[in-house]
């Protein structure tokens, strides 16, 4: 993922518009939407301005740290209100890691899909009791 992506996918996450980025930044619209389609190369200073903005450190913005990818903690909005200053919901991974949450997010998909297909079945028991015990 380059930069500029990493940067729109940060956005929409933070719920922003461009056009509040731009303001943030003090930056035109324009300009900044120049920015999230990669026709322009931000200074140092400027990235450091956007992640400040979008929450998440420069290092990880930049993917020096052999990171590309974005993983989103669960319960974030939980987390920001009750712990503002102490508590980041973005965490960029390495591909390795990336594969390990992706295949634990398909076990736990396959444990609700069968926890699931039990209270289906459980349902259709207690129909049957309840034609059963109906006068």
């Amino acid at each position: 993922m380059n930069i500029h992506e990493k940067i729109k996918v940060l956005r929409l996450f933070n719920s922003l518009t461009q056009e509040e980025m731009a303001e943030k930044l003090g930056y035109s619209v324009q300009g900044y939407a120049k920015i999230e389609r990669g026709e322009t190369d931000p200074t140092i200073g400027k990235l450091e301005e956007i992640a400040n903005v979008l929450g998440v450190k420069l290092l990880d913005l930049l993917g020096l740290k052999g990171k590309n990818a974005i993983n989103i903690a669960e319960n974030c909005q939980y987390l920001r209100h009750n712990y503002p200053q102490n508590v980041s919901c973005l965490t960029l991974l390495t591909e390795a890691e990336c594969i390990h949450e992706l295949e634990k997010t398909r076990l736990l998909l396959h444990e609700k899909e069968m926890l699931i297909e039990h209270l289906n079945a459980e349902i259709a028991l207690l129909k049957k009791v309840i034609e059963l015990t109906s006068p």
